[in-house]
């Protein structure tokens, strides 16, 4: 085997170059043709300058601007916060249309993978129960409903921290050891029931409640959704009228069961309780009877997103995901890319690939109002990166946006949408999110997304109620250091081991398998279930 290439230029037109091993200060590293003198030690995954640069010297990564230097830096030298400052290229509209060549799929156009249908022509990868409220003072009445429909329906199986928590108490009280108690089988084989709870519906403003009826008439709507119970308080913000028009905004035509319960007008909890139990068993044994059938790959709508990046998901992981997205687009499927805070700086590659001019200026308007939104509360984009990104490489926004972006293939962008509008074209889409994990997920999946795609380097344990998240680790150290919470792991690029390519069709056949229910994600396993609405504020 090779020996491993201890740089890489992502770029050809790059000015750095990212270290793929630690270099040692004085050592001298053949790249390119030429001799680079390392002149600090350098943490893998940071950048090194393959130029000099003089204060004001733009510093050009993925082909872009991600930066300016702020001091001097010698050919060799490391980059960091202390010597550069995030930059970026200003866009005011379309400099040109970029053209594509599609990929060829002829391996893929005859693959299906196992679905749910429903009457819209949606296809699920999960068949869910979903409950939730309106308001947050419903969430009580909520956590009720899960401990009873879980332990009646779910039959969840005691985790290894109860076992060892029993274990601990039985050796103090001199019981026996920590075996487990028996557990039948789910009642319902078909099904899955999932809670959600948040902290809206009233207060704030009242387009607050607005955007969070788009968001949960997007989960009703979601092809992973089987149909809904939903309490409301009665006197709340959110009233039942303004989420039965979202709902009916998304999908007019929808017969998706939805159960609704006002507090106020039922009387007691009991009361209500009682109806909610016995109207919802009886619904969900009826979409227990729903079965997976063949889909074609085109029924999958896929959200692509990363956190806790590190200074290789922009080289590894990132790629892999824009390779799949464009086989995807070219065989009729939809990705979604969003964190439109960490898109600042690739504005207009973005721009130029909109099949429609309204929507490149529909982006550019939407970034300028998050920006601005940003800068009125006294922050900035470039306060995006975090601790954790900037510890490893991603020093300015602009750097972390170029190697953010590479999710998002090269296809043309179909469509623009704003946060909980809901996606039902094919092709590559970008939705208006903050960069905030869950944040971001939780958006995905109410604009219809059946599954999320989520890279990291770091590692995050974010899951989601009613999709499958997959996480994907940038490098193999992640994987095996966390590995409870990484399905996939890219590290083998970086090693030399595997291209893009190849990675990139081995994730789409974990995707199949994942769609069809053969392989559970870890989120899955972990039972890790994020929900948290965006109130439109500052949020990067």
């Amino acid at each position: 085997m090779a020996a491993q290439k201890k740089l890489i230029k992502v770029h050809p037109t790059d000015n750095v170059a990212v270290a793929l091993v630690n270099l040692t200060a004085g050592e001298v590293i053949d790249f390119e043709g030429e001799s680079i003198t390392v002149e600090s030690d350098v943490k893998m995954k940071h950048k090194i300058a393959m130029v000099p640069f003089n204060v004001g010297d733009r510093i050009i990564m993925y082909g872009v601007l991600v930066g300016k230097a702020s001091a001097r830096i010698e050919k060799g030298g490391l980059l960091s916060t202390a010597n550069v400052k995030h930059e970026s290229d200003k866009v005011t509209g379309k400099t040109e249309t970029i053209g594509w060549s599609a990929p060829n799929v002829d391996k893929w156009k005859d693959r299906t993978w196992q679905g749910y249908h429903r009457e819209d022509g949606q296809v699920g990868t999960e068949n869910v129960w979903l409950f939730f409220p309106l308001v947050f003072c419903e969430n009580r009445n909520i956590e009720i409903l899960k401990d009873i429909f879980e332990k009646e329906l779910m039959k969840p199986k005691e985790n290894d921290y109860q076992l060892l928590l029993r274990s601990l108490v039985k050796s103090e009280t001199g019981g026996a050891g920590n075996e487990a108690a028996s557990n039948d089988a789910n009642l319902f084989n078909n099904i899955e029931v999932k809670f959600i709870t948040h902290q809206g519906g009233c207060g704030g403003i009242r387009q607050d409640s607005h955007s969070l009826a788009k968001l949960l008439a997007g989960y009703v709507n979601n092809p992973n959704v089987a149909g809904a119970t939903v309490l409301s308080l009665g006197c709340q913000n959110l009233q039942i009228q303004i989420f039965k028009d979202a709902l009916d905004a998304i999908n007019p035509n929808s017969k998706k069961p939805v159960l609704i319960y006002d507090q106020q007008s039922i009387g007691t909890i009991e009361t209500m309780l009682s109806s909610v139990v016995k109207d919802t068993f009886e619904a969900i044994k009826k979409a227990n009877e729903i079965k997976r059938e063949p889909a074609p790959l085109s029924k999958l709508r896929i959200g692509l997103e990363c956190g806790g990046s590190d200074g290789f998901s922009g080289i590894s992981a990132n790629p892999t995901l824009g390779v799949l997205s464009d086989k995807l687009a070219a065989l009729g499927g939809t990705t979604i890319l969003s964190e439109f805070p960490e898109l600042c700086g690739v504005e207009q590659e973005l721009v130029n690939r909109c099949v429609d001019d309204e929507d490149g200026k529909r982006f550019l308007d939407l970034m300028k109002w998050y920006e601005k939104t940003v800068v009125d509360a006294g922050s900035g984009f470039d306060m995006n990166p975090s601790p954790g990104n900037i510890k490893d490489g991603l020093i300015t926004d602009a750097m972390k946006s170029a190697g953010a972006a590479k999710k998002g293939g090269t296809s043309p962008i179909a469509g623009v949408y704003d946060y909980g509008e809901y996606i039902n074209e094919p092709g590559l889409t970008l939705l208006c999110t903050p960069g905030n994990d869950v944040e971001c997920t939780t958006a995905m999946v109410g604009s219809g997304a059946n599954m999320v795609l989520f890279t990291t380097g770091l590692g995050t344990p974010t899951g989601n109620p009613i999709a499958p998240v997959v996480k994907i680790s940038s490098n193999s150290e992640l994987a095996a250091k966390m590995s409870d919470i990484i399905d996939i792991d890219t590290g083998g690029i970086i090693k030399g081991e595997k291209s893009i390519e190849e990675m990139a069709d081995e994730m789409l056949e974990t995707i199949i398998d994942i769609a069809s229910g053969t392989v559970k994600t870890k989120a899955a396993i972990l039972n890790q279930n994020d929900f948290i609405p965006w109130k439109r504020g500052v949020s990067l």
